[in-house]
């Protein structure tokens, strides 16, 4: 069942709840649905360990555990499992910083960086489709709503 089919679905009554507490399960949803999609799309790695790949993509240094962790919003104990798991497979590297001996700096490695390229058509098709019909305004009324949210979460 997809999305519209369970918003439409007469066995539920979404009548009664209030608009943040439905937006926040609409985005619970998507996110399963998308780590399922994404999971079956990804044969080498999963979603998450994709995910941690775009965050230190993203990262101007080589992050460390940490860094990556509260990039991700994720435990430190997980996003170790992930890097774990990317390391044995030979995406990243993880190497003891030059400056201070107790950090861990993560770095991705020429097999990570090749297999980014050579999905690059794939993860930009699954982008396109995903996003098709969606205007940059609600894209970043989106953005703006879900950063809000977030900073709001901070305060909890």
């Amino acid at each position: 069942m997809n999305i519209k089919e369970v918003l439409q679905s007469e066995n539920i009554d979404f009548n009664g709840i209030e608009s943040p507490y439905f937006l926040i399960g609409l985005l619970s949803a998507f996110d399963n649905r998308f780590q399922a999609a994404a999971d079956r799309t990804m044969k080498e790695i999963s979603w998450k360990q994709f995910f941690a790949i775009i965050c230190i993509e993203l990262c101007k240094e080589s992050p460390t555990i940490r860094e990556l962790s509260e990039i991700m919003g994720s435990s430190h104990q997980n996003v170790k499992q992930i890097i774990l798991k990317l390391e044995k497979k030979g995406f990243v590297s993880i190497e003891t910083d030059s400056l201070d001996k107790r950090k861990q700096r993560i770095s991705l490695t020429p097999l990570c960086r090749e297999f980014c390229r050579k999905n690059d058509a794939l993860t930009t098709g699954i982008m396109n489709t995903l996003f098709n019909g969606i205007s940059e305004e609600q894209l970043q009324t989106t953005i703006q709503t879900i950063t809000q949210i977030g900073e709001n979460l901070n305060q909890i």
